[in-house]
């Protein structure tokens, strides 16, 4: 953490090292009218992309965050050209093999939110490479969203309940949030503190439904291509101008509150 202090100087002096959000989540929304603006096309604007995704791992391995969820391809972006999405998941293949080495050597683990089912074979073999290669990690968690939707997630979550009813294994009057909350794809991490959504749009866009219910969320007018670290900072000092009430309680009274 001393480490983390000393970088954050460099990052931005506003920022409280004690008041960090433990959990972030970003919506990586713009990549396409950042493209279409400077007259080049959507390949050419998801690579842009590509930037803002290590830039953001950066800043937060660098101020000490704990965990990043970075929505990047959703249930619903099957919709889009297979052209499109082909080049979407040929650039995710080609980003873990340019920036594998820099993520173990900083002790990054990649953890995968989402439907393996349906991804092609190449991606999955990828994905899978680069998540047992980081496991042993713990400087920092960076949860991919592939193949994510919140309300697949949700209703996964409670098949899984049914399977477990329907063996005997549980009564249906034993269901409560914890045993939702469990049945995540990646159940072992704090609720999100901070979401951040680029592009100025003013929606959630079926994102972590049940994890961002206390979330505090900061909307930034730069489409995603053009985030950098400051942009991240400016997101947590807004958080941390904030007061998390968590629905009238005070945030000191809220078991794990980071805020």
């Amino acid at each position: 953490m001393e480490t983390a202090k000393k970088e954050q100087r460099v990052l931005d002096p506003r920022i409280d090292m004690d008041r960090l959000p433990r959990h972030i989540a970003i919506i990586m929304d713009g990549n396409g009218r950042w493209a279409a603006r400077l007259g080049k096309t959507r390949a050419q604007g998801h690579e842009a992309g590509a930037r803002g995704v290590r830039l953001a791992i950066e800043a937060c391995r660098e101020l000490g965050v704990d965990a990043l969820s970075l929505y990047a391809f959703s249930t619903e972006n099957w919709r889009r050209s297979a052209t499109e999405v082909n080049t979407l998941f040929r650039l995710m293949s080609k980003y873990i093999h340019k920036e594998i080495d820099e993520i173990d050597k900083h002790r990054i683990r990649v953890r995968f939110m989402g439907r393996w089912e349906g991804l092609p074979a190449r991606a999955v073999k990828d994905l899978r490479y680069c998540i047992e290669r980081t496991q042993n990690n713990r400087a920092m968690d960076a949860i991919v969203a592939i193949n994510y939707g919140g309300r697949a997630e949700l209703a996964d979550a409670a098949r899984a309940i049914a399977d477990d009813a329907a063996a005997g294994r549980l009564r249906p009057q034993d269901v409560d949030e914890q045993m939702i909350a469990r049945r995540l794809y990646v159940p072992d991490h704090p609720e999100v503190d901070l979401l951040i959504r680029t592009s100025g749009e003013m929606r959630i866009s079926n994102f972590m439904l049940w994890q961002i219910s206390y979330a505090e969320i900061v909307v930034l007018p730069i489409l995603w291509p053009d985030f950098d670290k400051q942009a991240l900072c400016d997101a947590i000092v807004a958080y941390q101008g904030r007061s998390r009430r968590f629905g009238g309680r005070p945030e000191t009274k809220r078991k794990g509150a980071s805020c």
